[in-house]
């Protein structure tokens, strides 16, 4: 009794679910061949079949009726049926047949059915339902004999039924449940199954549906007859195999099930009693067989077993427990009562020990943990399989490398990678390795083990290493550095393993590790003394470990991409692992033209071949390859947005603008003042670049908003430019601050607009003073000029000499700008009127204003730009591009002056 009411609210429910279950499995047997109705049902078991009508049958009039009255009522149902048939149109159903009562088994009386109807309404909503259709199937089952003096006792009140007495209740309604699915299915075996005769009902009604429909002229669909035989609400079954999921779910639902059955099952065949209770009614009588104790805490009572049969309730038979609160006390207590009976020695009650619980219970405690562990696991390892490209709990040292097969991935050839002439012939030759090798072999030559491709984003390093595999025709294997460092330690090092593992298997092959910056990066001391692991390093000592090791004899070779080779360690880049260092650059003239060639040959237009790819090639300076590839495929967006049948040259105008500054803003409108402003200030610039010799031709010049903060704009055409001398950099600072300068000449104040223009000035000033040599005061040194670094590289006195010397920089470019303004000011009164006209202006609107230039230009931009082509009037909507100005960096080595030459427009802001 203790345990009961240790957990009352448990029992009952594990109750109704252990009832739940098996009548679900009871009726699944007998009706899974046949469509049966359904409803959503609140428990763990998803669905509840309902085999029976809903409507609810006239209960019995007596207990135990005679035959006049079973009699009477089948001639009261077939009575209504009639009724229906006549006005419904269907045929007459007869009552099921009743089941035999086992023995012990009563039927009870209406009331009786009555006051179970009453007892149903205290259950949840999601159990009525199934109480009630299991009352309903008294009528031919019966019910258990102790059903009746139970429900005597709920008539004195609900307060009169024990924790006990509802569970007995409870199994009495799980016995209902099992004999009606039983009846169920030996009716159905005989053809007379309450199934059977709901569908010859359901059957007939629709032949008589269908003939109507015939007679009317109707044809059914497809699918109809299907749908009609289903009925209302009931789903299709699903066709699909089972998951992990499901498998897991269903494996718990049934350990859990078995393990609320046999707990279940105890109470009702066991019954808790008192040392007094046992001794009066069972020991003193001398009714006890056999003591056992259990788990040191209770003692199990076995009797005789004619004493079993005689205390037995309703046939079945009862297990007898009492507590103890010590093995010893009890050993003495049973010592004493059989002294006091007077019981021999010989004759003594012999008592035994044993653990607890059933084998079922058993295995669960002892597996159960370890069970649910290992499908913990399963299921993380299904839920991770699909991240990544060695996905799975169990695969985290896996490489994450995507083969490709030469003969079905890789369709990249040297014919597409066009504007790189040097780096292939460089690369060409691993090519040959791989095709060749004997031919190197018999010379005594090494197979170079790998290259380092380094260069800008966007120059085509991954797609040389695609050629690569594509020339070669072997396997390709390619991978991101970032993806060998998970936040598991040693995942990295075994990452890098298995990569080189499966290279080695399907030698020849290439591996082509992009962004190896991400593991490559030098080593340091600073890291340490912390206690803790520097997964990236251990990470970049496997790879150096695997290069190293390569047998001369396999054919692997390992291409590296990276951005950042400054920063790579030392060990890395050495001969023996990245032989070859191939630098791939931004492409020169000739490099444009030819992939424009490339990229014009897959978009439809009619311009002149020839002059389209040298006019776009002159007005790309400093593109990519990358970049050259987004002009044309913007440019083919706006021709499509357009409605153009083919790509004209202002499409490719607006594409290059497009891609240099971004959209115009057309929601921006300047007031009067501001726009005039601008108009001077842009032509200010404007006047400057025509005027001074060593300026950049000047394309265009525009107060139309566009980009970030740029309310106008001033495009120049630099050339390739690898050196620059003096005088070329003090004009292009002239240039630049021309902006300003003209503010000063034609307004009172000044404005903001000029701070980018200060910038750029003072960024070229420093550079010339602290890396280029250009100052005769500092002399000829070279600074570094970090901005994060705490400590300068010079002494305080230096740095005033050199802001000094910056500073006699940029007052001797203002004041080569301000002369020529003030020369030059009617000229910039005429530029500015006519841009405030026409917002935009264009080379030939600066010839018929100003005259023609008194320089010469270069021969590309003559040849393409020169001769009157253009128009003055600004591009038809949609115009959505604007340039804008890209810092001039300090040109170390000699291609920095052709980033430098990008620094082509000049912006209001």
């Amino acid at each position: 009794m203790s345990r009961l009411l240790r957990q009352p609210s448990q029992f009952l429910r594990l109750a109704r679910f252990s009832q739940q279950a098996n009548l679900q499995r009871s009726l699944y047997r007998s009706v899974a061949s046949r469509p049966i109705f359904i409803r959503p049902c609140s428990t763990p078991y998803g669905t509840r079949p309902r085999f029976y009508s809903s409507k609810s049958p006239q209960p019995e009039e007596e207990s135990k009726p005679s035959e006049n009255n079973r009699s009477e009522k089948k001639a009261s149902i077939e009575k209504d049926g009639e009724g229906e048939a006549e006005q419904h149109g269907k045929p007459e159903a007869s009552k099921p047949p009743s089941a035999p009562l086992p023995e012990g088994w009563i039927r009870l009386s209406k009331e009786e059915i009555e006051q179970l109807h009453g007892f149903k309404d205290v259950l949840p909503e999601a159990q009525r339902q199934t109480m009630k259709d299991i009352l309903t199937g008294l009528e031919q089952t019966g019910a258990p004999g102790e059903v009746r003096d139970l429900l005597q006792k709920m008539r004195k009140g609900p307060g009169n039924l024990s924790i006990l007495d509802k569970g007995r209740l409870m199994r009495c309604v799980f016995m209902m449940a099992e004999r009606l699915a039983e009846w169920e299915v030996e009716q159905q075996s005989k053809g007379n199954g309450m199934f059977n005769q709901n569908k010859v009902g359901k059957d007939q009604n629709k032949e008589g549906e269908q003939a109507k429909g015939h007679e009317a002229g109707e044809t059914p669909r497809a699918g109809e007859t299907k749908s009609h035989s289903q009925g209302p609400g009931q789903q299709p079954p699903k066709k699909g195999g089972s998951t992990w999921g499901d498998i897991l779910q269903t494996a718990l639902i049934l350990g859990v099930s078995l393990w609320a059955f046999e707990l279940l099952s105890k109470p009702f065949s066991e019954k808790e009693i008192t040392w007094q209770e046992m001794r009066k009614a069972f020991l003193d009588k001398g009714l006890v067989q056999k003591l056992v104790v259990i788990n040191g805490n209770q003692v199990r009572v076995e009797l005789h077993p004619d004493a079993s049969e005689a205390t037995s309730e309703n046939g079945s038979r009862r297990t007898y427990l009492f507590s103890i609160g010590s093995v010893e006390s009890f050993e003495k207590k049973l010592e004493e009562a059989q002294d006091q009976l007077g019981i021999p020695q010989s004759e003594r009650i012999p008592v035994s020990y044993e653990t607890g619980g059933s084998a079922v219970s058993n295995l669960l405690m002892a597996f159960g943990p370890t069970l649910l562990f290992i499908g913990l696991i399963l299921w993380t390892q299904r839920s991770m399989g699909g991240r990544g490209g060695g996905g799975g709990m169990f695969n985290f040292g896996k490489s994450k490398a995507k083969k490709f097969n030469a003969e079905s991935s890789v369709k990249v050839k040297f014919a597409d990678v066009a504007g790189l002439e040097e780096a292939k012939v460089e690369i060409m030759e691993f090519v040959s390795f791989l095709k060749q090798p004997e031919k190197f072999e018999k010379l005594g030559a090494k197979i170079p083990r790998g290259a380092i491709l380094a260069g800008p984003p966007g120059t085509g390093k991954t797609l040389l290493a695609k050629a690569t595999a594509g020339e070669s025709g072997v396997p390709f294997f390619s991978v991101s550095g970032s993806e060998f460092v998970e936040m598991f330690v040693g995942v990295g090092p075994s990452r890098v393993r298995d990569l080189f593992a499966e290279g080695r298997k399907n030698a020849p092959c290439i591996i082509f590790i992009d962004e190896i910056d991400a593991i490559g990066r030098a080593r340091q001391d600073s890291g340490r003394g912390f206690g803790g692991n520097d997964e990236r390093e251990a990470t970049l000592n496997q790879i150096l470990t695997e290069m190293d090791g390569f047998n001369t004899r396999e054919q692997v070779v390992v291409l590296a991409g990276t951005n950042r080779a400054d920063v790579l360690d030392k060990a890395l880049m050495r001969p023996g692992r990245f032989d070859r260092h191939i630098y791939i650059d931004r492409p020169t003239m000739s490099g444009r033209k030819e992939i424009f060639k490339v990229y014009l040959n897959k978009i439809v237009t009619k311009e002149d071949q020839e002059h389209l790819i040298g006019r776009l090639a002159t007005l790309t300076p400093g593109f990519s390859g990358a970049d050259i590839a987004n002009v044309v495929n913007e440019a083919a967006l706006i021709a499509a947005r357009g409605n153009a049948d083919d790509v004209k040259m202002e499409h490719f105008e607006r594409a290059i603008e497009r891609v240099i500054g971004g959209l115009e803003r057309k929601s921006l409108v300047l007031k009067p003042e501001e726009k005039k402003t601008v108009a001077y200030h842009e032509a200010g610039h404007a006047i400057c670049g025509w005027f001074l010799r060593n300026a950049d031709p000047l394309l265009k010049v525009s107060i139309i908003p566009r980009g970030q903060g740029a309310l106008g704009y001033a495009q120049y055409l630099p050339q390739d430019a690898y050196l620059m001398n003096t005088d070329q950099l003090m004009d292009r600072m002239a240039m630049t601050m021309g902006g300003r300068v003209s503010e000063e000449l034609h307004f009172p104040t000044v404005t903001t607009g000029a701070s980018d223009d200060f910038k750029k000035v003072s960024s070229m000033a420093r550079n010339m003073v602290t890396q280029w040599g250009m100052s005769e005061k500092v002399g000829p040194v070279h600074f570094e000029n970090d901005p994060n670094r705490m400590v300068k590289p010079f002494a305080e006195a230096t740095a005033q000499q050199i802001d000094q010397e910056v500073q006699r920089i940029v007052e001797q470019a203002y004041k080569r700008c301000k002369d020529l303004l003030t020369e030059k000011k009617k000229e910039v009164g005429l530029v500015a009127e006519e841009l405030l006209k026409k917002e935009m202006l264009v080379r030939d609107d600066m010839v018929r204003i100003l005259g023609k230039r008194p320089f010469d230009d270069n021969e590309d931009f003559e040849k393409y730009f020169g001769g009157g082509k253009e128009e003055s009037t600004p591009p038809p909507f949609p115009s959505e591009e604007t340039d804008t100005v890209n810092d001039p960096p300090a040109p170390s080595p000699a291609p920095a002056f052709q980033q430098l030459a990008e620094g082509k427009t000049h912006e209001m802001r």
